[in-house]
């Protein structure tokens, strides 16, 4: 799918960025193992940590604090922070939980929030993976491509 994504941008002469959390950077290394990717990704972010996602992307300290990391309010904020920051056409944006610890009741391993932002509009969406740290990881990297290339196509 990476292929038809970047197949895509590099015709309509659009730009993408990502801001990455659970997948540490996964999600554009599977765009650049695709040639030509430099011609539609210029800067990719991995915003691990809090701090990381409010440096880099502008994710308010507020939304942080009071929704947590992992939710739809900061995959929100980090679509349309790296978006912004990248001055991209469009951006994935991922955080979640790829364990196998720290999920809860609420937010169980697996759970992950991503965030795309096509052409100034913002859409979030939550999946709930199984499977392994790995798993979960490439799952996410996977179905967001696919997911963007989708909405992409929409926005025609």
């Amino acid at each position: 799918m990476e292929e038809e994504l970047v197949k895509y941008l590099t015709e309509n002469k659009m730009t993408i960025t990502t801001a990455e959390s659970c997948t540490g950077g996964m999600i554009s290394s599977t765009i650049v193992n695709v040639p030509g990717a430099s011609w539609v990704l210029n800067e990719a972010y991995v915003t691990y940590a809090n701090e990381a996602k409010e440096k880099l992307v502008g994710v308010s300290h507020n939304t942080l604090e009071k929704f947590g990391a992992v939710s739809k309010e900061t995959a929100y904020e980090m679509a349309e922070g790296a978006a912004k920051a990248a001055n991209a056409d469009c951006a994935i944006a991922v955080t979640g939980i790829a364990g196998p610890d720290g999920g809860t009741e609420e937010k169980p391993v697996g759970t992950v929030y991503a965030g795309y932002c096509v052409k100034g509009k913002i859409y979030v969406e939550r999946y709930n993976f199984d499977g392994s740290r790995y798993e979960v990881r490439r799952q996410t990297a996977d179905k967001t491509i696919a997911r963007l290339y989708e909405l992409l196509l929409r926005s025609e």
